[in-house]
C-alpha cells in the first residue's frame, strides 16, 4: 500500500495551507480591529451640578463601578461608608450598562435615601434611574442623571478617587 500518492499529498498540503492562511487572517484582523476598552477607575466622587427637588443634598456620593470589558455594574453609596460596608447595602441600589468608549450608559434602580439625606417625615422610595456619561481625557465622568418621576435631568461630574496604597514597614537586618 502506497499512502504517499500525489493526490493525497496535494489534498493534505492544500488543507493545511488553507487552515494556516485562515488562522493568520483572523489573527491579523483581531490584532488590528478588536481592542479592549480602556480600564476605568472603580470609584468616583460624584458631584451634582444642582439639587434634586424636594431633596436634602447628601454630603458626598461615591459611584462604585465594576467593569468587565464593555459591561458595567455600578452602585452609589455615601462617602462616609467604606466600600465593603456599602456593598452590603446595594440591594435597591444597582445600575448596569455598557461602556462604548468614551460613552457610558447605566440604568437601574436607586433608593431615594442614597440621593437625599432622608428626614423623619420623608418616606424612602425607589427611583428608576438612567445615567448617560462621557469619559474625559482626564479620567473624569461628565454626564446627566435621569430619575423617574422627574421631568428634569441632573448634570453631574464624577472625579476618580485614587486608591490608597498601604505602605509596608521596612524590615531591619
Amino acid at each position: 500500500m502506497n499512502h504517499f500518492n500525489l493526490k493525497s499529498l496535494t489534498f493534505y498540503g492544500v488543507a493545511i495551507g488553507s487552515v494556516l492562511l485562515l488562522f493568520k487572517t483572523v489573527s491579523v484582523y483581531g490584532e488590528t480591529n478588536l481592542k479592549a476598552p480602556p480600564a476605568m477607575s472603580d470609584r468616583y466622587r460624584l458631584v451634582l451640578a444642582e439639587d434634586i427637588p424636594n431633596c436634602m443634598k447628601p454630603e458626598a456620593l461615591i459611584l462604585n463601578i465594576q467593569q468587565s470589558g464593555i459591561y458595567l455594574n455600578a452602585s452609589f453609596y455615601p462617602a462616609y461608608l467604606d466600600a465593603e460596608s456599602a456593598n452590603m447595602q446595594t440591594s435597591n441600589n444597582s445600575l448596569s450598562g455598557i461602556f462604548s468608549n468614551p460613552q457610558l450608559s447605566l440604568s437601574g434602580k436607586l433608593d431615594r435615601a442614597i440621593l437625599c439625606n432622608p428626614t423623619a417625615q420623608e418616606n424612602t422610595r425607589i427611583h428608576s434611574a438612567k445615567m448617560q456619561m462621557q469619559l474625559s481625557n482626564q479620567g473624569n465622568l461628565i454626564g446627566q442623571l435621569f430619575l423617574s418621576g422627574s421631568t428634569r435631568n441632573f448634570k453631574f461630574t464624577a472625579v476618580p478617587i485614587q486608591k490608597r496604597v498601604k505602605s509596608q514597614p521596612k524590615k531591619g537586618h
